[in-house]
């Protein structure tokens, strides 16, 4: 072996054998598509600080489930081993109950969102333990206490209210996120299609979220030519955002996962998607929340919080790509950098002039973006020419 050979990687043929996305993965993520419109319309309902932090929280802990599923479900073929089978199909209806007690999760049903959340990530425990190899269930139990300890204090959240309900759902969320950074990875595994597979379906549960919301705020009102504008501007912009991130944004990633090994690829597929991700799909909640605000109020300004949610949530969304550009190239689009900030300086904009008007600024913005990057960006037409 020569000098510049890569290191043997003991791993690489468990890490080398890909799967397709099953048909009970897609049947389970369904009822993220529901949790997912459960927080926007928590949003819609309390458009205060508070509420715009609670959301993000509820956001948050509803992600991480979905994470924790889709790192074993891409190891193992959890359909074709029936105990596995009948654990995730129950996880999924403790699931449910979690987005069902989402619009009441810090009221009246906080103890009922914990104790569900609790079994849907303790299930996630069985799981490893019922399929995983012996390499991953010793990385399991590694970080076990912190993905157990986490949904546990929500459990304890939910007897109290105020300050110390806000003090435990942060250190549920911190112990939770934090484990797997402290405590690493190693052990675990990544079938890079697969996984980027998953991702790419969760992005368009989110984005069809956009879709649900131009409904929700049409819903009960005149189809004006005005309104209709809104809705036909709306999905421009969730149009715009699709293209975004699917046209090439999401080769670029897989490539890149697929040149790492082992634990290098496992780190980068933790901090590229399984962190990364939650702002770039937080961030198109936070749209939708918008978007649902401007057609119910079209001729109106917008609020101070969906404001902040319209505005930042456009940004959000490009900042993200920024971060997951630069935690996998190590590079910069400083175009799209530019534009994200812009996007939240129209927040005191939003505030003057009617929501249609701003939904059009925002979706003149990134529509340009896109049709710039897609006519003479030269990173984004070499790698669309190499796929």
């Amino acid at each position: 072996m020569s000098t510049t050979d890569p290191p043997v990687n003991t791993s690489s043929s468990v890490d080398d054998r890909e799967q397709s996305v099953t048909p009970l993965e897609l049947f389970f993520d369904l009822v993220f598509v529901f949790a997912f419109t459960q927080v926007t319309g928590f949003l819609i309902h309390h458009l205060t600080w508070t509420g715009l932090a609670q959301s993000a929280a509820l956001l948050g802990v509803l992600w991480w489930a979905w994470v924790c599923y889709s790192w074993l479900t891409g190891v193992v073929n959890a359909e074709e081993v029936m105990s596995a089978r009948l654990v995730v199909l129950a996880a999924m209806a403790a699931m449910l109950i979690v987005a069902l007690a989402v619009p009441d999760a810090f009221g009246d049903d906080a103890v009922l969102f914990g104790i569900a959340y609790f079994i849907v990530r303790f299930l996630h425990i069985v799981l490893y333990i019922v399929v995983a190899p012996a390499e991953t269930q010793t990385a399991v139990r590694r970080i076990a206490p912190g993905f157990l300890g986490g949904p546990a204090l929500l459990v304890l959240a939910g007897f109290f209210d105020g300050s110390v309900q806000a003090i435990l759902w942060i250190l549920a969320i911190v112990i939770d996120y934090g484990i797997v950074f402290i405590r690493g990875v190693e052990g675990f595994h990544v079938h890079v299609e697969h996984f980027v597979e998953r991702h790419r379906l969760i992005m368009i549960i989110a984005l069809g979220e956009s879709l649900i919301a131009i409904g929700i705020g049409a819903g009960g009102i005149p189809l004006t030519l005005t309104v209709i504008g809104a809705a036909l501007l709306g999905i421009i912009l969730v149009i715009a955002l699709w293209w975004l991130y699917f046209d090439y944004i999401v080769l670029a990633a897989e490539n890149r996962l697929s040149k790492e090994i082992g634990t290098a690829r496992a780190v980068m597929a933790r901090d590229s998607y399984s962190y990364i991700h939650l702002l770039i799909v937080g961030s198109i909640i936070f749209v939708a929340v918008g978007i649902e605000q401007t057609i119910a109020h079209v001729g109106e300004p917008l609020a101070l919080i969906p404001a902040i949610a319209f505005c930042g949530g456009c940004g959000l969304y490009l900042l993200g790509h920024t971060a997951f550009r630069f935690r996998d190239h190590r590079t910069v689009s400083y175009l799209r950098l530019g534009v994200g900030i812009v996007a939240v300086a129209l927040i005191p904009v939003a505030l003057q002039i009617p929501a249609l008007a701003a939904l059009a600024l925002l979706t003149a913005l990134l529509v340009g973006l896109t049709v710039y990057e897609t006519l003479w960006s030269e990173h984004r037409n070499r790698l669309r020419s190499t796929k």
